[in-house]
């Protein structure tokens, strides 16, 4: 039986990967300016086409279907690209890590998202200390596989709008396991800046504080840490603590540089 369960998760997995043929998100940016405006440490989501795109969209009530860590250059998985030539590593090198349901954690070149509508959210005022924590956390995950066998885990992603009230969506996202979850969620991400104590998304507490004579009383807000298995990829864009940047304004847009086509080229079409 056991055997039968592995196969039929197996099955799902791969069925779920597939891309959407009639569905493709366009491209805000080009890959030139999203290059040059990433940083180590940020985070890039993506308007995913796959089959599991459509539930995870649906369940988190956002466009945004899938996170991926920018880790900048990370020479231990160059060194291992045997397949890609010099050229392809030096121009195209794997720099972001992202966590797939079947091969689990894993780098992959910019590129790979080139033609995808992409969100860059940055975290603000990181130390120099930290950052490298970060970037050191995700690459030690590099390589780990999960257990995808509980067809539970995967079945939730099957139906592209489930019939689950708005309430409990997100805890949907955290049902069995978890293993799965963890493959294709964000929670892999958020376990990196809660280990830095970063804020995305906590719940806040207003406790009062009053003096010896409670004369003086103040309101405090304490930060409690959500738990990694509910964060979704639209936690990052929504976040207050990230910033939002857009590669096009990074690269100097100036609307005065627009060529617009003419009045009567436009009456014509």
């Amino acid at each position: 039986m056991n055997l039968a369960t592995e196969k039929i998760s197996l099955w799902l997995a791969h069925y779920l990967q597939k891309e959407i043929s009639d569905y493709s998100p366009a491209a805000t940016t080009n890959i030139q300016n999203l290059k040059s405006s990433l940083q180590p440490g940020d985070i890039l989501l993506v308007e995913g086409n796959l089959r599991v795109s459509s539930a995870i969209k649906y369940l988190t009530q956002s466009t945004w279907s899938h996170a991926a860590f920018y880790a900048g250059t990370i020479p231990d998985v160059i060194s291992k690209e045997s397949n890609a030539s010099s050229n392809e590593i030096v121009n195209d090198p794997p720099c972001l890590i992202e966590a797939d349901i079947i091969q689990g954690v894993i780098a992959v070149p910019l590129s790979k998202y080139a033609d995808k509508h992409t969100r860059i959210c940055r975290p603000i005022k990181l130390s120099t200390k930290d950052r490298e924590k970060l970037i050191s956390f995700m690459i030690d995950k590099l390589g780990t596989q999960y257990d995808i066998k509980n067809v539970i885990d995967l079945l939730r992603y099957l139906l592209p709008e489930p019939p689950v009230p708005v309430r409990w969506r997100r805890r949907m996202l955290a049902l069995g396991s978890g293993d799965p979850t963890r493959a294709i969620c964000s929670t892999l991400i958020a376990q990196s800046f809660q280990s830095i104590h970063y804020p995305i998304l906590p719940k806040v507490q207003t406790r009062k504080r009053c003096n010896k004579d409670a004369e003086d009383c103040s309101d405090d807000e304490i930060m409690e840490i959500r738990h990694h298995s509910l964060f979704v990829p639209r936690d990052f864009d929504i976040s207050p603590y990230f910033k939002i940047i857009k590669p096009t304004l990074e690269s100097g847009f100036n609307y005065k540089d627009i060529q617009w086509a003419k009045e009567q080229h436009l009456k014509q079409i």
